[in-house]
């Protein structure tokens, strides 16, 4: 019980932003991991491509500031993964379509 006590009252307890930041931030994770059922042609590569940065940037907010703040850091962490995985099938996808594109190129101009 006294545990329990000492971390809700502590600098990182959940009557601080350093406790609610991180669990309402995991939002974040959850929605690009439940997008991997997505097709990648849905995907923003731009949009992608932020949360990339805005997640690495994230992370070493939460490992410098003070408190620091390991909840923030798996929190983003866990989201740059993700994100850098979204972002590798969208890449994958834009070189498929690139491909299709050019293989169907030379098709098209036998028809005129």
């Amino acid at each position: 019980m006294e545990v329990l006590r000492a971390f809700v009252n502590s600098p990182i307890g959940p009557k601080t932003t350093h406790f609610w930041g991180p669990v309402f931030n995991w939002s974040l994770p959850i929605a690009a991991f439940l997008d991997t059922k997505k097709p990648p042609e849905v995907i923003s590569g731009n949009m992608t491509a932020v949360m990339c940065g805005y997640s690495a940037l994230f992370m070493r907010f939460a490992w410098v500031v003070q408190p620091r703040n390991l909840h923030l850091l798996v929190c983003h962490a866990c989201n740059e993964t993700v994100q850098l995985y979204q972002l590798s099938r969208w890449i994958k996808a834009q070189q498929n379509s690139q491909k299709k594109d050019e293989t169907e190129a030379p098709n098209s101009n036998k028809d005129d």
